[in-house]
């Protein structure tokens, strides 16, 4: 399938495109920048490289893609950004590229970074994640799959978003938040488990419930975080879900929330 691209974009030389894409009206792409297959850019999208961005991704008015971090310990050095599939980027979202030589942010795929998101230097993001109008996440941070962010939630440096966890808007996320919780407040901490998430993506209705009685061992019985982790793994029965979690808190250095 031929590429469309708008006579107004700029397209430096070195530039890879792949089949059926299109590229509108006021796009700029820099060098080093590698765009997969089917990809959409609407109107003034500017990407910078070394950036790799895989097929099937949605990039809408003024998204501001692959620039170089904002750490001011950056001296110039080739850092990266890769994206994976079936992404979209809403307007005026913001990816930034890794700050150490050779070091990458990475995203998954099939992720919807609705309008203003901003991805910082060296983050993890995975895939059919959600972040909802100015979700901000610093450097250095990991959000886990099917993670949903609240509008207007800003994630300090080096914390993890666990899988499957949501936050609610305008939360303030200065530790780790462990997989399946729901996390709120200024500063964030954890108040529930996600149970509708959990529902809706096929969760067992057994493992709701071992996620349900490690959170209360975690939360709501009043011990450390050593003690609880100790009390979950004793049991023998334990499910895949409840390893997840256990693993996650163990390698927590921030702390849980």
């Amino acid at each position: 399938m031929a590429n469309e691209i708008h006579p107004t974009a700029v397209i430096d030389p070195g530039v890879e495109l792949g089949d059926g894409v299109f590229i509108g009206p006021y796009c700029v792409l820099n060098a080093g920048v590698k765009i997969g297959d089917g990809c959409r850019l609407q109107n003034h999208v500017t990407i910078d490289g070394p950036t790799e961005i895989g097929a099937n991704n949605e990039f809408y008015s003024f998204t501001s893609i692959g620039q170089r971090t904002q750490d001011l310990k950056y001296a110039g050095e080739p850092t990266y950004l890769k994206v994976g599939d079936g992404n979209t980027f809403r307007e005026f979202c913001t990816v930034n590229r890794g700050t150490a030589p050779g070091s990458y942010t990475t995203i998954g795929s099939h992720g919807n970074f609705l309008a203003y998101s901003h991805i910082a230097h060296d983050c993890t993001v995975g895939d059919h994640v959600i972040f909802s109008n100015n979700g901000t996440i610093a450097g250095h941070v990991t959000v886990g799959d099917h993670a949903i962010m609240g509008g207007l939630t800003a994630v300090h440096q080096f914390c993890r978003i666990g899988a499957h966890a949501i936050t609610g808007g305008c939360s303030k996320i200065v530790q780790d938040i462990p997989p399946y919780m729901i996390a709120d407040g200024n500063p964030g901490k954890v108040r529930a488990i996600n149970t509708v998430g959990l529902s809706r993506r096929g969760f067992s209705e057994e493992a709701v419930l071992a996620i349900k009685k490690a959170h209360r061992i975690l939360y709501r019985e009043k011990r450390n975080y050593r003690e609880a982790v100790g009390i979950l793994r004793e049991e023998t029965d334990r499910l895949p879900e409840v390893d997840l979690l256990i693993d996650f808190v163990e390698k927590s250095e921030r702390g849980i929330s």
